[in-house]
């Protein structure tokens, strides 16, 4: 399908470890985390206790160093104790049981924002929901990779102008680790620019008004000056970045930009069983400042593989439960989007922003062209 205009129906591999943990007190759990092959964030072990941690071969990870949630609640707004939260859904656009589950999320349940796949073939589906649901805030869900063979999705931009995005038959590479290997080996970063803004591009079309980037399957772009690609296209549009690896958020903090405070949780990093449970402790133990969650809500149809269906079934049904409310407001966490984050990121990078400002960028959430 091409999704050109999508209102027509029709770091290398081996990146270091880091290691994270969820501020728990003697009842409360400790989850650690680590990037995988794929770019998400897995769980590694849980262990109580501060100081050094460790990685899967005992190797020492000094903690990341601190912030000062404080301040950046100050700037975005908040009282400087507010314990902030993201439930971003990502994956918008990969298929329609992905795309009904993630409307119900936002609209039924605790979710607050979504992100949208404009390369996949869902993806005009899910612009159709988002336009008779203006009210929902959602981002660009950058996309260099595929990992679903049965239902290929590639570049919006013309083949022969990304070539180095795209394997020798064409495609997108999978997100294994050969497959990152080879793409954030030979990526180069004029023809991500051009990807990435083809992408952008098409949501801007169709009169929508993303918030925010951010990356599928690759942790920060995968590469340090992918991400710079990523935070100057950011600046021209008026949008926020969705940055969580502690070398990326140290650089944005240093221009004044607001990134997460504490670990990033991507859902795929936790267990199914007894997910809501999990959910609700780490809720519980949430600290003061800014937290994001990357879920992936799904309805787990014969469109999803196995452990695809067992991921999005158990988010959809927690996102969706009263006892994801009512673990919410036990909790006194208060769930944002990134149109906070936008506010200050469109007014504090245009400085660093290319001469091409985009029209639409302003000191707040920027305005996209009127629908047709």
């Amino acid at each position: 399908m091409d999704n050109s205009d999508l209102d027509n129906p029709g770091m290398p591999v081996d990146l270091a470890c880091r290691i994270a943990s969820t501020p728990a007190g003697p009842d409360q759990p400790v989850v650690r985390w680590r990037i995988d092959r794929h770019g998400r964030s897995i769980q590694v072990h849980e262990r109580r206790g501060g100081g050094q941690t460790a990685d899967m071969d005992g190797t020492a990870v000094e903690p990341p160093p601190r912030t000062s949630p404080a301040r950046w609640n100050r700037i975005l707004g908040f009282p400087p104790d507010a314990r902030l939260l993201i439930v971003n859904c990502d994956d918008f656009g990969m298929d329609r049981g992905v795309n009904a589950a993630v409307i119900e999320s936002v609209e039924e349940g605790i979710a607050s924002s979504c992100s949208l796949m404009t390369v996949c073939p869902e993806a005009p589906d899910a612009v159709r929901l988002l336009r008779r649901r203006p009210g929902i805030p959602f981002g660009v869900h950058l996309t260099l990779v595929c990992e679903t063979p049965h239902r290929p999705w590639g570049p919006l931009s013309a083949k022969e102008k990304v070539s180095s995005l795209l394997d020798p038959a064409g495609n997108f590479f999978e997100p294994t680790p050969a497959g990152r290997a080879a793409l954030l080996g030979r990526a180069r970063p004029d023809e991500v620019e051009a990807e990435f803004r083809a992408q952008i591009d098409a949501v801007v079309r169709t009169g929508l008004t993303p918030t925010h980037l951010d990356f599928h399957c690759l942790a920060d772009g995968g590469r340090d000056d992918i991400l710079d690609v990523t935070v100057e296209l950011a600046a021209e549009y008026g949008l926020a970045v969705r940055v969580w690896l502690e070398p990326g958020r140290r650089a944005m903090r240093r221009r004044g930009l607001p990134v997460v405070d504490h670990d990033f949780l991507d859902s795929f990093s936790l267990a199914t069983e007894d997910k809501a449970d999990l959910y609700g402790r780490l809720l519980h133990a949430l600290p003061a400042g800014l937290s994001e969650w990357a879920v992936h809500p799904g309805l787990g149809d014969r469109e999803a593989q196995a452990l695809d269906r067992r991921v999005r079934r158990t988010d959809h049904a927690f996102l969706t439960s009263p006892g994801a409310r009512e673990a919410v407001a036990r909790a006194g966490v208060t769930v944002i989007d990134y149109r906070a984050l936008q506010r200050v990121w469109a007014a504090d990078t245009a400085p660093y922003g290319s001469a091409r400002a985009h029209p639409h960028a302003g000191p707040g959430a920027p305005r996209g062209p009127e629908a047709p």
